[in-house]
């Protein structure tokens, strides 16, 4: 037995670098002092990509359930049968058929417990789409698997945490979708995640504009006025220190951005174009709001190198030692509850 987490792996779309990261990061044994992994996929696949990337040295061990874990090794539960044509860098059925079984799977143990967190290698949002699987990203179908009403979509670093109002919608339907309620639904998600997730006492939140120069007092649009600002007063009324609106433009170039805890972006583009400019590698995407533990990295399929081993398995590293740290911060922090002054001293030891 241990007590290391079991941290769950799914292998995202067959034909991308999901599994050369995986593998990538697997290969280094230090991993294995702080989690034991269990892979959701197949062996015939993996070794597919195992030969791609060069890396002969590692095997993984097949398990039928996360109770017949080998510690201190790779863990693989085969989640089908048949064999799989393998199309590196193409987009095909079967590339999302297969991400969807892996996901479908590892989803299910993480719900019922059977392991501790999950990682998620990166899928293609079209073609997973499936009959069980209606959703424009993992973040909804998790949020819909756990039951929660909201969740957030929270990037994040050692220098920058970004969270997002509205997530995967065309930008047509941004300006509509965006209320002083959901934005402070968000602010909710984010204080509390901060607390719980990354121990921050007292976390300050900087929250952007949607109009370019924040709307300039009504000039260039009116949302700041009418939506996010009485939002912004309606958190603080809730002790949550959130500040702003700030023109988007000049918050990250400036390095504004460096005095607080994290930003809370109006859409998708606005907070992860300047987030993966300045974190990219060792930036991590959280659902946060969720009973579970999901991350993975901040990058896609990027079908143009699948197979050419040349992916950095660092972002997708991180995602992994991120998850771990927050379970952990998960439990501490019940352990602690009772105990309140440790708690706020440790707390502050952590800011």
């Amino acid at each position: 037995m241990s007590d290391k987490l079991k941290i769950g792996i799914s292998i995202g779309d067959v034909n991308g670098i999901g599994l050369e990261i995986i593998i990538k990061t697997l290969a280094d044994n230090k991993i294995y002092e702080y989690c034991t992994p269990i892979v959701y996929g197949h062996t015939k696949v993996a070794s597919f990509h195992r030969r791609a990337t060069q890396v002969n040295e590692l095997n993984f061990l097949v398990i039928n359930d996360p109770s017949q874990t080998h510690f201190r090794k790779p863990n693989m539960i085969n989640c089908w049968e048949e064999d799989v044509k393998i199309e590196l860098g193409q987009v095909t059925e079967a590339g999302g058929k297969y991400a969807f079984k892996s996901l479908e799977r590892a989803v299910y143990d993480l719900k019922e417990g059977y392991i501790d967190a999950l990682v998620t290698a990166p899928i293609n949002k079209d073609n997973i789409q499936n009959e069980k699987f209606q959703f424009p990203g993992h973040t909804e179908y998790l949020q819909q698997y756990d039951g929660a009403a909201e969740s957030l979509m929270f990037l994040v670093s050692d220098t920058l945490r970004v969270g997002v109002v509205t997530g995967h919608i065309p930008v047509s339907k941004i300006a509509e979708s965006i209320t002083a309620e959901k934005i402070l639904a968000k602010l909710k998600l984010m204080n509390n995640s901060l607390q719980t997730d990354f121990w921050i006492r007292k976390p300050k939140i900087a929250v952007l504009g949607l109009n370019p120069h924040a709307g300039d007092n009504g000039l260039i649009g009116s949302e700041e006025k009418d939506i996010i600002i009485p939002a912004i007063e309606e958190a603080r009324s809730n002790n949550i220190l959130a500040f702003g609106p700030y023109s988007a433009d000049g918050f990250f170039a400036n390095g504004t951005y460096l005095q607080f805890d994290a930003v809370l972006a109006m859409y998708h583009d606005q907070g992860l174009i300047p987030f993966k400019q300045i974190a990219f590698e060792s930036g991590v995407n959280f659902t946060a709001g969720l009973n579970f533990v999901r991350t993975s990295p901040d990058h896609g399929t990027a079908y143009d190198i699948a197979g050419k081993n040349q992916a950095s398995e660092i972002s997708f590293r991180e995602a992994l030692f991120t998850a771990i740290h927050i379970v952990k911060n998960r439990r501490e922090g019940l352990e602690l509850n009772e105990n309140p002054l440790l708690f706020s001293k440790l707390s502050r030891d952590r800011d």
